[in-house]
Order: structure tokens, then sequence, then C-alpha cells
């Protein structure tokens, strides 16, 4: 299946293990995804040492590959620094091209408007794009593009043996999307993502939330006007 020359592959293929921890201010779903041994970590939020120990309890035996990012705000990169600390600099950090630019100014507003702090994340170790593939264990995650939340919003996708996932940070939510109004937000984008999602993925996939609780592709479809509004740029 292509989309705007970028080929998704949704052959299953793979086992993969999922485990949430929800931490930070404001009840971000923090991911440990694992294929064996390995394991990468999705939008750590906040106290990134605390999140290494749950880790450690929740994965024994499992490896650290990557810490990656769906998308720049505040809420979603809090983590990295102390995960970083406590792991070792050798794990890589990967966040989008264009998410990599926000961080320091996605902080400094959640601290001007909540109250917040979040620790800055160090420079990423690789750049993500629509496209590009990241392994581990016996899995891939496919990156999509779905600007709108933000400028460099990106879903992670895995045609599992264990059932497709995507993990959609804060793009998706049941029945809606992720606020467009902070710095870099765009409507029409997220609109147009929503329907990238609903036209690209398997309808069985499990989508993973940023906030709350999780969707499948199916039930968006049926249900999600905004999904459904965006579908008309794909037909």
């Amino acid at each position: 299946m292509t989309n705007g020359g970028t080929m998704l592959n949704t052959a299953k293929n793979g086992s993969l293990a999922i485990h949430c921890v929800v931490n930070g201010p404001i009840q971000t779903n923090t991911y440990f995804a694992v294929s064996g041994d390995e394991a990468v970590i999705i939008d750590p939020a906040w106290e990134g040492e605390r999140l290494a120990e749950a880790f450690a309890e929740r994965c024994p035996g499992a490896s650290v590959w990557a810490i990656i990012c769906t998308h720049g705000h505040a809420d979603h990169i809090g983590g990295v620094a102390g995960l970083r600390r406590r792991l070792g600099d050798d794990v890589p950090f990967l966040i989008s091209e264009a998410d990599a630019a926000i961080m320091e100014r996605a902080i400094a507003d959640m601290r001007e408007m909540w109250g917040f702090d979040h620790e800055l994340p160090p420079v990423p170790d690789r750049v993500l794009n629509e496209g590009d593939i990241v392994s581990f264990g016996d899995v891939e995650l496919q990156v999509l593009a779905t600007p709108g939340h933000t400028p460099g919003g990106i879903v992670l996708f895995c045609a599992a043996s264990t059932g497709d996932v995507a993990f959609v940070g804060d793009t998706l939510f049941p029945g809606a999307h992720g606020r467009t109004d902070l710095e870099g937000g765009s409507e029409k984008q997220i609109i147009d993502s929503l329907g990238k999602i609903g036209a690209f993925l398997p309808t069985d996939t499990l989508c993973l939330i940023g906030h709350n609780d999780t969707t499948t592709v199916e039930r968006e479809l049926d249900a999600n006007l905004f999904m459904r509004r965006g579908l008309r740029h794909y037909r």
C-alpha cells in the first residue's frame, strides 16, 4: 500500500508486547514496546529516572534500543533526559525532523501557560521522516507523517502477528483529534492526517493514544466525523 510514494507494509510479522505507564502533570501515556529482548520507549513524559525503574520492573530481560517521541510537546519529551542519564548516552533519542526544532519552545510554553517545567532533551541522535523504519526485535515501526497537532507529528505503525498497532500520539483521540490552537498547530493538516490514518492503516489497527483510552481505526472510521472528513482527500 502506498502513500504519496511511501510504501506501507501491512504484512504481519513478529511479536510485540506493550506496557503503558501513565505519568506526568497531564497524565501522558508512556509506552514500553517490547519485541523479544529489545524494546523502545515511546513518549516518556516525566521523571525519566522513574520510568527507567518502571521499565526494569515490567520488562525484565529486555534492553532499551531507542527512545522515540511522536511529537515535540513538553508532555511527551520531558522524561527523555532522565532516561538517558539512567540508561546511558548510547541509547538513541529519535523524533521527527520538524519537531526537533520546537522542543525548547514547547517546554517554555508549558512553563508559561501551566507552570509545569520539563527538562530539555538532548539533541536527537536520529530524526525521523515519512517512510522511515525503526527496527527492533523482530518487528518494524513504520513512520507516517501526521502534522496538525504539531508541525512534525508522526504515527508509528507496526504490523505484527500479535496484532496491528499504531502509536498515534496526540493526533487522534476517540471521536476527535488533538488540539490545534498551540503554536504550529493546523486544523486543516490534522484533518488530512486523520484521513491518512483512516485510508492507509488496516481497520483492525489498535490506536494507542497519547492520553486516556485506546481506540481502533475501524471504530474511528465509523464514529469520528473528523476522520471521515479527512478521507475525502484519499478517495
